[in-house]
C-alpha cells in the first residue's frame, strides 16, 4: 500500500499495537485548527482503524514465517493469482460496484503482500455502473500473464455490461481501456496462455441450448483466443455441463481456470453456490477442448461437511487460483467466510491461501476428508515483514494528501464532484448530497472494507448543518437497504446526534441525544464487538466519550440477513435529505 498517501501503522507485536494504538489516539484528540466550514459541507480531519480480533491477540505468530489467513482479511473476494516466472506474484479480487475496480496486490513470496493499484482506475474502465446493485458490477477477475508478448490480462463481468479485459505490460501502472468480448456469455472468464503460443477463454455459461433443466444448471465453455489480434477464433465448445457428478444436479460450475501442468490440462472450477455447499473440483484432460475426466476424490477443497460447531469455523471455501513458484512448490488462493459462531460475520468472503499437494494419480487438491482450513501457517524460507495485511493492525488516515489511500473506494464513480482533498487542507470535504446511500446512484460516501469482527473506528468531523435536511457522520453499509447510519443533523433548530436503521421500508431511529446548538465538532467513534456494535460521541476532542447506543445488531448487516456477494464497509456520508 503507497506510505505516501496515508499514515498506516501494521504490525503483529503487541507492544507496538499499544504504542500505535495511543499514536493514534494522540493524533485523533490533538486535531487542526478548525476551517471556515463552508454551507452544505462536512469536514472529516482523519479516520483511524484498529482490529482487536481475540484470535490474533490469544494466537500471536511464532515464528518469522509464519502468517494468518486469510492473508486479505475483509471482503476480498474471488482471487486470482499469476506470476511472470521471475518471483513477481500479482493477485486480484472483486469489487462489484465500487470504485476504483480490482485492487491489484504484489508479493515476491506469496507472504507478504502490498497493494499497488486498482487495475480499473478510470471511469471509462467502468460504464454503466449506476442502477446497478452493489452486488452488480465487477464479478471474478481473472489475472493473467503471457509470455510471448509480456503482457499482463485482467478478464472480467461487468453485469452492466458484459464480459471484457484490459492489458498492460506495467501492471503497477496504468491498464488499457475495456475490450470486450460480445461472443463469450455467462461470467468468470479467464484466459490460458498455452506453452505453443496459443490461448483460450474459459468461462461459465448458460445450460445447452439454453435449457437448464433445474436452477444453478450451467456449464463451462472454451474458445480459443488470437491475443495477436485481440480476438476469439473458431467455435466455442462445452467442456462441462452440470458439474462433476450430473446426476446429482450439481449448482453453479463456475469460476474456471486452465492449466497445463506435466503434459495435461487441469480444469479447475468452483461448485456448489457461494454459500456453505461452495467447493473446489478438478478435471484433466490430454486436449485444452476435453474431454475433461472429474478426479475421483473430488472435491480438491471444501469446509462444507464439517462440524457446523467446531471453532473459529472458516465456511463457504472454494473460488480458487493455484500458482507454482519459482521454487517449484504449489499454491492456492481462495475464499472463505469466518462466521461469528457459524452464525454470521460482516467481512464477507476473504481472500485465503494455503499450499497444493499432489495425488499419486496427478491431480492437485487444497484439503482432504475432515482437513481444517488453518488459520495460521507458515512458508519455509519467507521472512514475514512488519507491514502485514494480515492478524490486528492499526491504520490512521490523516487526509493530508491530494488523494485518497488505495483502501478507500467510492460507490460507482469517483465521487470527485462531492469530495474533496484539497478544499480545505488536511480534511476530506465531503459536500451534502441530495442522493442517498439507499439509491442506486453515487453518494457522497468514501468507505473502506471491515477487515475484522472486533475492531474500532474514530473520526473528528467538524459540521454546522443549514436545516434539518443535513446530516453528516460515519456509516456502515452492507448494501442499498441495510444500514447504519451514525450522523450529527439539525432538529427543529437544535442540534442532535443519531443513530439510525436504514431499511427497505422506513427509517429506523435507533437513538438520538441532543447537543448544544453552537456544537460544531464532533468526534465519533465505532466499536464492534462482532456481534454487536456500539457508537459513542465526544464533544470536548475525545477527553470523555458518551454512549449513543450499545447491544446493536451487527447482523442486519450481514450476508445472513441481506444476501449479496459483498462484505460490510465503513466510512464517512454527507446527505440532504
Amino acid at each position: 500500500m503507497s506510505m505516501e498517501k496515508n499514515t498506516i501503522i501494521r504490525t503483529m507485536s503487541a507492544t507496538l499495537l499499544v504504542a500505535g494504538a495511543c499514536l493514534l489516539m494522540e493524533s485523533c484528540q490533538s486535531g487542526r485548527s478548525a476551517p471556515a466550514i463552508g454551507p452544505s459541507e462536512a469536514l472529516f480531519d482523519n479516520f483511524s482503524y484498529k482490529g482487536m480480533d481475540v484470535f490474533y491477540e490469544n494466537n500471536p505468530l511464532s515464528d518469522d514465517s509464519s502468517f494468518f489467513n486469510p492473508i486479505l482479511p475483509g471482503w476480498y473476494s474471488d482471487p486470482s493469482i499469476c506470476t511472470n516466472g521471475e518471483g513477481d506474484y500479482y493477485m486480484a479480487t472483486s469489487t462489484f460496484t465500487y470504485f476504483p475496480g480490482v485492487p491489484l496486490f504484489h508479493s515476491r513470496d506469496l507472504v507478504n503482500w502490498r497493494q499497488v493499484g486498482h487495475i480499473l482506475n478510470r471511469p471509462s474502465q467502468l460504464v454503466n455502473m449506476e442502477g446497478q446493485h452493489v452486488s452488480g458490477g465487477i464479478f471474478a477477475p481473472a489475472i493473467s500473464y503471457n509470455p510471448y508478448n509480456k503482457t499482463y490480462y485482467m478478464v472480467t463481468t461487468n453485469v452492466g455490461a458484459g464480459n471484457f479485459y484490459v492489458k498492460t505490460q506495467d501492471p503497477c501502472g496504468e491498464w488499457s481501456d475495456p475490450i470486450p468480448l460480445p461472443e463469450v456469455g455467462g461470467i468468470d472468464p479467464s484466459f490460458f496462455f498455452d506453452d505453443d503460443g496459443k490461448a483460450y477463454i474459459v468461462n461459465n455459461d448458460d445450460a445447452p441450448d439454453f435449457k437448464p433443466e433445474y436452477s444453478g444448471h450451467r456449464t463451462i465453455r472454451v474458445q480459443e483466443f488470437d491475443w495477436k489480434n485481440d480476438r476469439t477464433v473458431g467455435p466455442r465448445k462445452i467442456l462441462v455441463n452440470k458439474g462433476v457428478h450430473p446426476e446429482d444436479k450439481p449448482i453453479w460450475i463456475e469460476g474456471p481456470h486452465l492449466y497445463k501442468i506435466n503434459g495435461y490440462y487441469y480444469l479447475m472450477d468452483a461448485e456448489g453456490g457461494t454459500g456453505p455447499q461452495h467447493s473446489e473440483v478438478i478435471f484433466r484432460s490430454q486436449s485444452p477442448f476435453g474431454p475433461f475426466k472429474a478426479w475421483d476424490k473430488n472435491p480438491i477443497l471444501t469446509q462444507r461437511h464439517l462440524n457446523p460447531d467446531r471453532p473459529n469455523p472458516i465456511t463457504c471455501a472454494g473460488h480458487a487460483d493455484l500458482i507454482q513458484t519459482v521454487e517449484g512448490d504449489w499454491w492456492a488462493v481462495f475464499l472463505a467466510c469466518r462466521p461469528l459462531n457459524n452464525q454470521f460475520e460482516n467481512l464477507g468472503r476473504e481472500t485465503f491461501l494455503m499450499p497444493v499437494r499432489w495425488s499419486r494419480d496427478g491431480f492437485p487438491y487444497i484439503t482432504e476428508c475432515n482437513e481444517l482450513v488453518p488459520m495460521i501457517l507458515k512458508r519455509d524460507g519467507v521472512k514475514r515483514d512488519s507491514v502485514v495485511t494480515f492478524g490486528n493492525f492499526t491504520e490512521m488516515e490523516e487526509f493530508d494528501n491530494p488523494a485518497l489511500g488505495m483502501q478507500w473506494m467510492t460507490l460507482r464513480t469517483p465521487a470527485t464532484e462531492l469530495y474533496s482533498l484539497t478544499e480545505h487542507a488536511g480534511f476530506l470535504t465531503l459536500k451534502c448530497s441530495e442522493t442517498s446511500a439507499k439509491e442506486k446512484k453515487t453518494p457522497a460516501f468514501v468507505c473502506r472494507r471491515m477487515q475484522h469482527h472486533c475492531f474500532e473506528s474514530v473520526t473528528r468531523m467538524l459540521f454546522n448543518p443549514a436545516d434539518d435536511s443535513e446530516k453528516a457522520g460515519v456509516l456502515l453499509f452492507k448494501d442499498e437497504i441495510h444500514q447504519y447510519f451514525f450522523s450529527v443533523g439539525q432538529n427543529g433548530g437544535g442540534r442532535v446526534v443519531r443513530l439510525e436503521q436504514i431499511g427497505k421500508e422506513a427509517d429506523l431511529e435507533v437513538a438520538f441525544d441532543e447537543v448544544p446548538a453552537s456544537q460544531k465538532e464532533f468526534y465519533l467513534k465505532v466499536v464492534s464487538t462482532g456481534m454487536l456494535f456500539e457508537f459513542y460521541y465526544s464533544l470536548d476532542g475525545g477527553e470523555k466519550w458518551i454512549t449513543l447506543s450499545k447491544g446493536v445488531d451487527a447482523k442486519f448487516l450481514s450476508t445472513a440477513e441481506a444476501g449479496g456477494f459483498t462484505g460490510t464497509t465503513i466510512g464517512l456520508y454527507a446527505v440532504k435529505k
